[in-house]
């Protein structure tokens, strides 16, 4: 039979010669659970019910099976009510289409009923050979592929035949040497969805940023609602960054909707935008940092279906990287989106109100996101409504770039063949990525029972809380914590068993855990280079004894989230992958001597923690602004500010070895060039 799911289906057997039977029903060779009766209700159906049942029957001498069931469950997100309970009705109706040449060609014709429906496809009214399937697919269309199409659907008792549509395959006209096309609107979709998000605040040799985490903690959750895979990562260093990119193309395939998203410091030179890492040296040049361009040409070798770009960076010019790229050419695939926080040469700011702070383009975009819009028609919304902010006003503006020629959106729907080994290794390898531990039951000695739980705040960020369940009545009080964490974590003890997340540090998630907790924010989860081996350590007191006693148990918790993929280890061949361009540490003139150490080891370095209420005085400048009552900084360098700052840098360079200095004794009307 096949159904739409959210109906109540029932399937049923019994043995009438025998009553005294026992039942166990199967889904192929594996046990139904609860199916231990005569029948089975699925109420309602899931389309991942869907598959071939059978019923075994059996008493104390023989057995006996029933005939084998095919379920067939068809995705709905429209209510049920109203189609007859196994009647053969047309559920989704082939939709006309007008293609150019070698486009693809795809109808479609669902129906639900009992018995199973067949199906047979007509061009023209003859029937199409071979075409028995609900989908019919042609992958590269010529003029013989035009006509009436209609489908016949039959159940052996009922049969129905589907609306007739045209197809037209169009030839693209030659007129002044443009090439034009009438190409009607057809509906669009994703093979899949693919996110990554990379937010760099507590920079090792450059000013701290503050609004990365709240910006990518809010763009994860809109584009999980759209059904995006979102892989978020906090504070990377340039090789932690490589392999992060590695792991992102991994997820990519043909059809796929691929977006990536940073908030950091940046610079762009030449029209190629480059990410700066937390342990980018001062000065940095571009074999420090990661090219976007050259991330986008191996998206594009992977034939992702929309490739988007969202970068909430700076854009000045880079004086210390004197580096000439020649960067090889971009296929053309009418399929790419740039959205820059800011315009070329100038700028990006974030701002800040009490805890949490914002980029301002973020502050903008999550308010246009899950709008159903061509995306380059939601971001000019989104620049019309920058363009309104008077914070920013002349200093800060969207710049769109785009070769996109469909009307993609971030809101189009997914299809994907169940079975495809492509997808079925996508979604491996994304939920490897964002496997937490289970929870944990812990009993001590004493009697005293403790839960130890954990929570995603990040794909490289995770919460741990501990809360005693159970105690005897002869211990009066007791306390439960963790320790010895993992010296590649660089923990701080003191950060560590607080009564609220926010003392950690995690203003975010705060109101999804439970309460009366002790809390542990671990960040950097991508250093962690073996199983996370802790100690839980319990502190009691009996009654009537003052001296505390304790009990300690070791417990290993696995490699959680992002840490199972290794991002921190050595060199995956990254000059032949994320950066195959000139820029990369293979071929950067620094490479040999001196500069090759230099750039080599500074990936090496360990990210600090990431604490929103933690910004050392010496990197923190800015000016209160009376009408805001807020804060602005600048995601630039030291190394690349203003222009008076940038010949005052400059003429101290030539005393200091080409190495610019921190400062923090100038300020600017709105506030200070980070």
């Amino acid at each position: 039979m096949a159904v739409l799911s959210g109906q109540m289906v029932k399937m049923s057997c019994e043995a009438h010669e025998h009553p005294l039977v026992n039942y166990q029903w199967f889904k192929m060779n594996k046990e139904v659970p609860h199916g231990n009766t005569s029948e089975i209700v699925f109420n309602p159906v899931q389309v991942q019910d869907s598959g071939h049942y059978i019923c075994r029957i059996n008493n104390d001498h023989s057995f006996d099976f029933s005939d084998w069931v095919q379920l067939d469950v068809q995705e709905s997100n429209l209510t049920c009510h109203g189609i007859p309970d196994n009647k053969l009705h047309i559920h989704t109706q082939p939709q006309a289409q007008r293609l150019l040449l070698s486009d693809r060609l795809v109808l479609e014709c669902t129906a639900i009923g009992k018995p199973l429906p067949c199906y047979q496809w007509y061009r023209n009214g003859l029937a199409l050979k071979d075409e028995t399937n609900r989908m019919f697919r042609v992958s590269s269309v010529s003029f013989e592929h035009q006509g009436i199409y209609h489908c016949k659907v039959t159940n052996g008792k009922e049969t129905e035949e589907s609306i007739s549509v045209e197809v037209v395959i169009l030839e693209e006209l030659i007129s002044d040497g443009l090439a034009i096309a009438e190409l009607g609107d057809e509906e669009l979709f994703a093979t899949d969805k693919v996110a990554l998000l990379i937010g760099n605040m507590s920079y090792k040799h450059h000013t701290q940023l503050k609004a990365p985490m709240v910006d990518v903690y809010e763009l994860t959750n809109h584009l999980r609602q759209l059904d995006f895979k979102v892989v978020a990562l906090l504070d990377l260093t340039e090789l932690e960054m490589r392999n992060a990119v590695d792991e992102f193309l991994l997820l990519l395939d043909k059809g796929v909707y691929g977006l990536l998203y940073y908030a950091g410091h940046g610079y762009e030179n030449d029209g190629n935008s480059f990410m700066v890492p937390i342990d980018a040296p001062k000065p940095y040049r571009s074999s420090n940092c990661l090219c976007v361009q050259s991330i986008l040409k191996l998206m594009q070798e992977k034939e992702t279906g929309l490739n988007v770009f969202l970068l909430d960076m700076c854009r000045k010019r880079n004086q210390y990287d004197d580096t000439i790229l020649i960067p090889e050419s971009l296929k053309v695939t009418a399929n790419i989106v740039f959205g820059y926080a800011t315009c070329q040469g100038a700028e990006a700011f974030e701002i800040q109100h009490s805890d949490i702070a914002n980029g301002i383009f973020m502050k903008f975009l999550k308010k246009r996101l899950l709008e159903e819009k061509k995306i380059t028609v939601l971001l000019d919304q989104v620049a019309e409504d920058m363009g309104r902010c008077q914070l920013t006003k002349g200093m800060q503006a969207l710049e769109i770039r785009s070769s996109l020629s469909a009307k993609r959106a971030l809101t189009d729907p997914i299809r994907q063949s169940a079975c495809s080994p492509t997808s079925l290794a996508r979604n491996l390898q994304w939920a490897k990525a964002h496997e937490l531990p289970e929870s944990m039951c812990i009993e001590f000695d004493c009697g005293v029972k403790i839960t130890l739980g954990f929570a995603a705040e990040f794909s490289n960020v995770m919460i741990i809380y501990t809360r005693i369940t159970e105690k005897p009545s002869e211990i009066t009080q007791c306390t439960a914590s963790i320790t010895d964490f993992p010296l590649a974590l660089y923990v701080e003890p003191k950060d560590t068993n607080k009564c609220t997340p926010e003392e950690t540090g995690s203003f975010l998630v705060s109101k999804d855990l439970p309460k009366h907790c002790l809390y542990t924010r671990i960040s950097s989860l991508q250093t962690l280079k073996e199983n996370m081996i802790l100690t839980v350590y319990l502190t009691y007191t009996y009654q009537g004894i003052d001296d505390p006693l304790d009990e300690r148990k070791t417990i290993d918790v696995g490699k959680p989230l992002i840490s199972k993929l290794d991002i921190h280890s050595g060199i995956r061949n990254f000059c032949a992958q994320t950066c195959p361009l000139p820029h990369s540490l293979c071929n950067s003139p620094e490479y040999a001597g001196a500069g090759s150490h230099q750039a080599f080891t500074s990936s090496r370095y360990t990210p600090p923690h990431a604490h929103l209420n933690v910004y050392p005085q010496q990197w923190r400048q800015y000016t209160q602004l009376e009408s805001y009552q807020q804060s602005m900084n600048w995601r630039a360098s030291n190394s690349m500010n203003s222009p008076d700052s940038q010949s005052r840098f400059l003429s101290e360079s030539i005393k200091s070895k080409n190495v610019p200095e921190e400062s923090t004794d100038e300020y600017c009307n709105l506030g200070p060039s980070l």
